[in-house]
């Protein structure tokens, strides 16, 4: 019989979260140097440099890259659900501020061009995510802040990123090693100078704040993203529904195969605008001297010339596209970040979706594509959402589809046992939410995944911890997690599976229990690939990104998704065939 996980066991980290919410709970904005010191004293595996004096490069680079690079211009941080809870609040019409957003975290936030940001919440998760990166990213600056003191008084617009004497100059005052110089010039860019300008003239003392925090408001903020979604495709609670949590790119890539039709004019981007190691990879997948598939690398691509001048036309080309052959995007409005896409697979041109997805490898050697016609089933694909907003999510979903035939679920998981890239596929999850842990048939094995992971190994049989936050873990809990036999860390399977019980049970999901979720009316399946390994020593999320080759590990597991999805579609089409129905 399974054991819970006691990663309560950690008195540092629920110190940390009962003083967090204990000062959230002010009508005033709360200062984030309050946190600093209850903040150092959790030694978070993402933060373990947190109380010396040498800078935690890895964890300002993480923290840089999710929070929006007006930050430093901020003096207080304000989190809400919606925009009428900004309007009690006395702040009216912040959707007229300027949007921006962070690199690496999707959030949507608003800044008044002063001293404001207004960020949308989906869940105390965001909560539980936002205040411990704000206070690492301030922890850090400011230790910056000091070493740069030291310079005689200069202007770094001229600093020149080739002169590796002065660079290694800068790393010895800056207190890091030239690599982690590298590895900020790499993020900055052409800013580089700027951020040092920036960070030597200004000490950051953040304020935060947080409106509401109440369930309801958090209902709420939900049944307003729903609605926009039945507004805009009404015939989603009447038809069949396959749901599907991953990104807003990679199904509909694979099934529209826009990207395929523009392979000549990507081809051309590469070799006028594209980077060098890039057009050498294109060279070698064109003359098959690598294993890669040039469908992963042209979708890849498609976003970057997007991006570009030259390219910025084919957005609304791909949206018209999509669109004429049934995959229709639905952004949200007036609350949190996540984008929806329903995708009526009656509508899909068989003649452009991805190769790999081809009947004859999932229902037999004489099937075509024409049961497709004949299917009245939707896909609801959505942005997949941070830690708790996956079970608001989901019971919102299940209230208005009926019948909900499976739930697949795609993220990113830190692996205890595995390399980046790698594809883990749990059966049983610890919840640090609900402090459950859920098995279950996972719809899904490495036979499923492995024939389109190129780079990575896929582990099944895996068991999978859902955290509370990427920064609430250390050395303690990883230690405790790992000798239980768990290996996989991510934020939204426990969440997601507190609702699945409701979706199977008469009653709510239970807490502080084993709870067997076999049996389900519908299918199952739960997918993870791993972008970091944090027992491997400054290999977490600030140490680089998964760039292209994440793409492998992504598309792998999506197309393992939708080539069930499409069996299950066939065998439900044959099915109602042969019944007449």
């Amino acid at each position: 019989m399974e054991r819970s996980v006691p990663t309560r066991a950690s008195e540092e980290i629920d110190l940390y979260i009962r003083t967090m919410y204990s000062l959230l709970r002010s009508t005033t904005p709360v200062r984030i140097r309050t946190l600093e010191e209850v903040h150092a004293g959790m030694n978070s595996s993402l933060h373990p440099l947190a109380r010396q004096d040498a800078p935690d490069v890895s964890s300002f680079i993480y923290a840089n890259l999710r929070l929006p690079d007006c930050i430093p211009d901020v003096k207080a941080v304000l989190l809400g659900q919606s925009a009428t809870v900004f309007e009690q609040s006395g702040y009216h019409d912040i959707e007229s501020w300027t949007e921006v957003s962070a690199r690496a975290r999707r959030r949507r936030c608003f800044y008044d061009g002063k001293s404001l940001l207004a960020c949308y919440i989906a869940s105390r998760s965001d909560i539980d995510d936002v205040v411990p990166m704000l206070t690492a990213f301030q922890i850090e600056w400011n230790k910056l802040h000091g070493f740069l003191q030291n310079l005689p008084e200069e202007d770094f617009s001229n600093l020149d990123v080739e002169d590796r004497a002065g660079l290694n100059q800068l790393a010895v005052t800056m207190r890091m090693s030239i690599e982690e110089l590298q590895r900020l010039i790499t993020i900055w860019g052409k800013d580089f100078p700027t951020k040092l300008n920036r960070i030597r003239s200004q000490k950051l003392d953040l304020e935060i704040q947080l409106f509401s925090g109440s369930l309801n408001e958090y209902r709420r903020a939900t049944r307003f993203w729903w609605e926009n979604i039945q507004k805009g495709f009404p015939e989603v609670n009447q038809r069949p529904v396959y749901f599907i949590s991953s990104n807003t790119h990679s199904i509909p890539n694979l099934l529209s195969g826009f990207a395929l039709k523009q392979k000549d004019r990507l081809a051309d981007f590469l070799q006028t605008e594209g980077d060098e190691e890039l057009l050498r990879e294109w060279h070698d997948i064109s003359h098959e001297d690598v294993p890669s598939r040039p469908e992963n690398f042209l979708y890849y691509i498609l976003k970057k010339y997007q991006a570009t001048e030259s390219g910025k036309d084919l957005v609304q080309a791909q949206s018209a596209y999509e669109e004429k052959f049934g995959v229709h995007r639905l952004p949200s409005e007036h609350a949190f970040d996540l984008e929806a896409q329903i995708i009526d697979l009656s509508a899909l041109n068989p003649e452009t979706i991805d190769p790999r997805l081809t009947p004859e490898t999932f229902a037999g050697e004489h099937a075509d594509w024409s049961f497709l016609s004949k299917s009245n089933a939707l896909i609801l694909n959505i942005d997949y959402p941070l830690g708790l907003a996956a079970y608001n999510l989901l019971v919102k979903i299940a209230e208005h589809t009926c019948p909900l035939l499976g739930i697949y679920i795609m993220g990113k998981a830190a692996t205890l046992n595995g390399k980046r890239g790698d594809v883990l596929i749990p059966n049983v999850t610890y919840d640090e939410h609900s402090h459950n842990t859920f098995m279950y048939n996972n719809c899904f094995s490495a036979r499923d995944v492995s024939p389109y992971l190129v780079y990575g190994t896929v582990l099944d049989n895996q068991k999978s911890v859902s955290v509370l936050g990427t920064y609430l873990q250390n050395a303690r809990v990883m230690e405790v997690i790992y000798r239980e036999g768990y290996t996989d860390i991510e934020m939204e399977a426990g969440p997601y599976l507190s609702g699945v019980s409701e979706l199977y049970r008469p009653t709510r999901h239970p807490v502080d229990e084993i709870v067997n979720l076999y049996g389900l009316p519908f299918e199952l399946g739960i997918l993870h690939y791993a972008s970091d390994t944090p027992l491997t020593k400054g290999e977490n999320l600030g140490a680089g990104t998964l760039s292209y080759f994440g793409v492998d590990s992504t598309y792998a597991t999506s197309l393992a998704i939708l080539r069930r999805i499409m069996q299950k579609e066939y065998d439900r089409v044959a099915s109602h065939n042969e019944h007449g129905s």
